[in-house]
């Protein structure tokens, strides 16, 4: 028996059917992933020996909607006839309400927002329940996005805010690392060696902040020595609105969020 089909093998869907092969989630015979390219489903059969991999939906007890979000409606129409008994949607911008409906009554839903780092098993997901969703059902679709990163809960109310935060963040976070490696190149460092500092520079600060315990401003004021370079750069940052621009950022990314939920 299929425990769980994933609808779309672009990368979240290959990230996430990956990540629950390496966590054990289930056997490789009890997942599959549906996909309508040829040469797409030719690619994931030979990454992902024993799993079915299929042009159409089969038989599961549960199923991730992994598709564009113009292709959930009949997605959903699909899975209600496939025998689903719970969905997991990863569509951007698709409404709980939206999916109950085209799925019909019966089936459990649960709306997610990952991100991109979850191809790297570094994700940030948020969930949502349904009207028809249960604590056991959100639990189930905490485990599964868990196997690519990190899952928080929230009220559906919510999501258009971590997609504005998390699902958009890592563009911000590769726009930091851009700026820093041409900054790096502006005064005076070979490309690749501004490119491995900066990139390093990003990973070691997340890393620390995880691991540490301490609030962001605690370790900012930690490196900043009254008088010095670090204090000088944060400065030359603030006077070109670097923190306001970044709410500004979130701001306007939740805004289209919202906007896009409502078309």
């Amino acid at each position: 028996m299929i425990r769980l089909q994933i609808v779309g093998g672009g990368r979240m869907g290959e990230a996430l059917l990956g990540g629950l092969l390496d966590a054990r989630w289930a056997e490789p015979s009890e997942l599959a992933v549906v996909e309508r390219v040829a040469d797409r489903r030719s690619e994931l059969t030979r990454l992902f020996p024993g799993v079915v991999v299929s042009d159409s939906l089969v038989e599961a007890d549960g199923a991730v909607i992994a598709v564009k979000p113009g292709d959930v409606a009949d997605t959903c129409r699909a899975l209600a006839e496939a025998g689903a008994k719970r969905v997991l949607s990863i569509a951007a911008g698709v409404t709980t309400t939206s999916l109950q409906k085209s799925l019909g009554d019966g089936i459990a839903v649960v709306r997610a927002m990952p991100n991109t780092p979850a191809v790297v098993r570094a994700g940030a997901a948020a969930i949502a329940a349904g009207s028809s969703a249960t604590e056991a059902d959100l639990d189930w679709a905490a485990s599964v996005l868990e196997a690519v990163g990190v899952v928080v809960r929230v009220p559906e109310d919510k999501i258009d805010a971590v997609t504005g935060l998390s699902g958009s963040g890592p563009a911000y976070v590769f726009v930091m690392a851009e700026s820093m490696i041409e900054a790096g190149v502006l005064v005076g460092l070979p490309r690749d060696v501004a490119e491995v500092l900066a990139v390093q520079t990003l990973l070691g600060s997340a890393s620390l902040l995880e691991s540490s315990g301490e609030a962001a401003a605690t370790l900012r004021a930690q490196v900043t020595s009254p008088g010095g370079t670090t204090a000088a750069g944060l400065r030359a940052l603030e006077s070109g609105g670097f923190r306001s621009a970044v709410l500004d950022a979130v701001a306007a990314a939740t805004e289209r969020s919202r906007e896009l939920g409502q078309d």
